[in-house]
């Protein structure tokens, strides 16, 4: 993801606490602190966001003139709104009356949705006197682009506009160097006693244990002339309608409220992150620095998701397929086959400041995409969607060879061609995650290894999927050169005094002797000799790589390993979750287990049980809580999708629809996990009941429904 190099993310201050809520539909997501504030004292993330700008950057509530306390804050379990309970500090009121600490509560409810952002207080009075004051709102809108609030510095920035006030409603607006004109309106229900372009103040009547409703949307768009929002309670029951047509229907709960807590809120974000979605069934990647689509991000999280939910796994391909490249171009690293890396709608990206409008910098979108397709049908049969897009496939194929392999050595490298673009184009992005053991950088083209696996698993894949239509020509030479690749990857990247791959090869084709999680994914993709997978799996699993809360992305003895650092040393679920993958079709149960469980304890750990996009590669001190990465997002898809590659990966599930059969292979479950339910598992339109208990070293697989043509496979 375009995270560090020329545009890092700015950490300005450390508040007193810097839990956020989080919501978000669509293009349009939201940061709040607990208390349900927009406020630009603390985390420079705070605010309304849409369409790549920060709209609103300041929305602070004031009661009798203070901030009130907070309660308790949280966001409902599905995601769809965020509660926050407040009490009134000790104020006096209109007529110079003292108000008791504790006397109001302030039941403050948000959400998202169609570009607004619906905000109810309820205010409670429970004195036994009519209370009389005020609430204020104070409000700003600095329309910063989403680079700018990560904190790239800007030569010059467009105009703000001049501000609209009527009796019941605020427009501030901004036009951008991009002559994009943007506005935020802010609409009030009852009409505020006072209203000017920064504040709004209610006036508060209150009566003994009565309530009183205020209306706060906050709308984001580029007309000036907006219309009136929906009334809370219509946006809110249009929005829970919507968003229980596009529930994923597949359920999974166990035996473990722990397991239930993380799996619930995983699977939420998931839907979260695909709800309202320009790009139908896409995934975002990630709030707040990555609310918009990835190419890499959105097929692993598709192949996280793809044994309980193949729909977004289409929608994955569907769109990667409509944007894939046509052009050589340079200056955003283009070129005819190559699958998208990231997308911007932002002013600077519109205005070339970044080269992410459409960029495609990555080296490994391309052959994952071809993955993606090739596990796809095998869980669908869905062989109209592959004939739609084998011209892609081609396209796809012929970059590997031509572009990909860049100097004819038969692997896959990337130099970076665009002034502005990434350095680094595999998944772990910092300018400095490439390097020698003496930990000088690796000078260009750079061939990873996981890379290679990837490539080889696609050509394998895709070999089946051309063996399907009837080209056996195309199938027999995918399957030869895949085998030729897995040759040549075992001389030229295994290197024994390290028992690990080479993390990659240098343009003067030098391994890169570190030890490095990317060596895992070579197990995932079955590019690794078994022999070299005994290592690899005793490596990641001793104490310089795996920290009691999961493996680093580096072993603690390299020179360039930082804990606290973005990616060398620091821990990612999603990372994880693919090396458990590798590890269980290697054999390596145990291991696969134990890197479930640690899981399993970082999301009772963390806030609302979301896994964020990393923590911090320090080991597990008892009694201690894993120590956050202080600039990640969360949600992130792809760590939400990591509970279910964890789960696959122990219980050796697969489904496959042309076989009309769903295997488990060895399946295990932690010891923290003895029983799991899995409902409406669908496959072909059946659906499949499952019932799974440990019972000593093995786990029972009990059918408690399924249709007759569905075989059940224990391997």
């Amino acid at each position: 993801m375009g995270r560090m190099q020329h545009y890092p993310i700015t950490a300005r201050a450390a508040p007193p606490d810097d839990r956020t809520r989080v919501l978000k539909y669509g293009s349009m997501f939201a940061v709040f602190d607990r208390y349900g504030d927009i406020d630009p004292s603390g985390l420079a993330e705070h605010g309304i966001f849409f369409e790549g700008t920060r709209y609103l950057s300041r929305f602070v509530l004031e009661l009798g003139g203070t901030r009130p306390l907070l309660l308790s804050s949280t966001v409902r379990q599905d995601n769809s709104l965020l509660t926050a309970d407040l009490a009134n500090v000790d104020i006096t009121g209109d007529a110079g009356m003292p108000i008791a600490r504790g006397t109001l509560l302030v039941t403050r409810s948000k959400f998202l949705w169609q570009a607004t952002c619906f905000e109810c207080l309820k205010i409670s009075n429970f004195g036994l006197d009519c209370i009389s004051t005020y609430i204020d709102l104070w409000l700003d809108a600095d329309f910063a682009d989403i680079f700018e609030v990560r904190g790239t510095k800007r030569s010059k920035r467009g105009k703000l506009l001049p501000e609209t006030v009527t009796a019941a409603s605020i427009s501030l607006g901004y036009r951008g160097l991009d002559d994009v004109s943007r506005y935020v309106h802010l609409s009030c229900t009852p009409a505020p006693r006072e209203l000017s372009g920064k504040h709004l103040r209610f006036s508060l009547e209150v009566g003994p244990k009565e309530n009183r409703d205020f209306e706060v949307a906050v709308t984001c768009s580029h007309d000036p002339n907006a219309g009136a929002p929906a009334t809370f309670d219509f946006a809110m029951k249009e929005n829970l309608r919507a968003e229980a047509q596009s529930a994923v229907r597949c359920e999974i709960y166990s035996s473990s409220h722990q397991f239930n807590d993380w799996a619930r809120r995983s699977v939420s974000d998931l839907e979260m992150m695909v709800r309202g979605n320009p790009e139908p069934g896409y995934p975002y990647a990630g709030v707040p620095w990555f609310n918009t689509v990835f190419g890499r991000d959105g097929i692993i999280t598709a192949i996280q998701m793809l044994w309980i939910d193949p729909e977004i796994a289409r929608g994955v391909l569907e769109y990667l397929s409509s944007t894939q490249a046509t052009e050589v171009n340079p200056q955003i690293d283009s070129e005819p086959g190559k699958i998208v890396h990231e997308t911007r709608n932002g002013e600077m990206a519109a205005l070339r400041e970044v080269p992410f409008r459409r960029y495609y910098g990555s080296i490994d979108s391309t052959p994952l995409f071809l993955l993606l397709l090739a596990k796809y049908h095998a869980r669908t049969g869905d062989l109209k969607l592959v004939s739609r897009l084998w011209r892609n496939v081609e396209r796809a194929l012929q970059w590997i060879d031509q572009y990909g392999d860049r100097d004819s050595d038969g692997f896959v490298e990337y130099a970076r061609r665009s002034d502005h673009g990434l350095v680094q184009q595999g998944w772990r992005d910092s300018t400095d995650s490439v390097f020698h053991q003496d930990g000088k950088l690796a000078e260009p083209p750079i061939a990873l290894c996981e890379v290679q696996g990837y490539v080889y698993a696609a050509k394998r894949g895709i070999a089946e999927l051309a063996r399907l239509r009837g080209d056996s020509a195309t199938a027999l030479r995918l399957k030869e050169e895949a085998e030729q690749l897995q040759k040549r990857f075992w001389s030229a990247f295994w290197c024994p005094d390290i028992e690990t791959y080479a993390l990659a090869l240098d343009g003067q084709k030098r391994p890169c002797r570190v030890r490095a999680s990317n060596a895992g994914h070579c197990l995932y993709t079955g590019i690794a000799h078994p022999q070299h997978a005994s290592a690899i799996a005793s490596s990641l699993l001793s104490t310089d790589f795996f920290t009691g809360w999961g493996v680093r992305t580096v072993a603690a003895s390299e020179i360039r390993y930082n804990p606290v650092s973005y990616h060398n040393g620091s821990v990612w679920p999603h990372d994880n979750s693919i090396l458990a993958a590798g590890l269980a079709d290697y054999g390596y149960k145990e291991a696969t287990a134990k890197l479930f469980s640690s899981f399993l304890d970082v999301s009772q750990s963390v806030d609302l049980h979301r896994l964020p996009e990393l923590f911090c590669g320090l080991e597990r001190r008892q009694g201690e809580s894993p120590t956050l990465y202080p600039v990640a997002c969360s949600p992130q898809a792809w760590s939400a999708g990591s509970v279910l590659l964890f789960l696959q990966a122990c219980l050796g599930i697969s489904v496959d629809a042309p076989q009309k059969q769903v295997s488990l292979k060895r399946p295990c479950l932690p010891d923290s996990i003895p029983q799991i339910w899995i409902k409406n598992l669908t496959l072909n339109g059946n659906t499949l009941d499952l019932f799974l208990e440990r019972s000593g070293e093995t786990v029972r697989v009990h059918v408690l429904g399924r249709h007759p043509d569905v075989r059940i496979v224990l391997h």
